[in-house]
């Protein structure tokens, strides 16, 4: 079990921001966020976590776009709405997973908070 002192002691990470890389860094296979220039191993471990973190908050916050999404295009009040088979074939998911999205999305619809928050 975490010693819950401990953890109070430790400084709050925050995502790093996630930049958009030059086009001819992504044409190098090695490069990846500058990463490999770092020779410090703390220096790279911090950074490399901070990363971590940004990709993870990213996507939980693109998964929750797309279920708003999901759930507004399976809208029934929509006359061009969209089977969850239509769906799971656009988002290339399965159709159970389609449904799925298209719940958390009404469930997020409901709560009137935007995705991320």
């Amino acid at each position: 079990m975490a010693d819950p002192e401990r953890s109070e002691r430790r400084r709050p990470l925050r995502p790093a921001p996630l930049l958009f890389e030059p086009s001819e860094a992504v044409a190098d296979p090695e490069h990846f966020f500058d990463l490999e220039s770092i020779e410090d191993p703390a220096e790279l471990l911090a950074r490399s976590t901070e990363l971590t973190l940004a990709f993870r908050a990213a996507t939980d916050r693109a998964v929750e776009f797309q279920a708003v999404a999901a759930a507004q295009l399976a809208d029934p009040r929509r006359f061009d709405r969209l089977t969850t088979a239509d769906i799971a074939e656009r988002a290339e998911w399965t159709e159970d997973y389609a449904k799925k999205m298209v719940e958390f999305g009404r469930e997020l619809l409901a709560g009137d908070a935007q995705p991320g928050q």
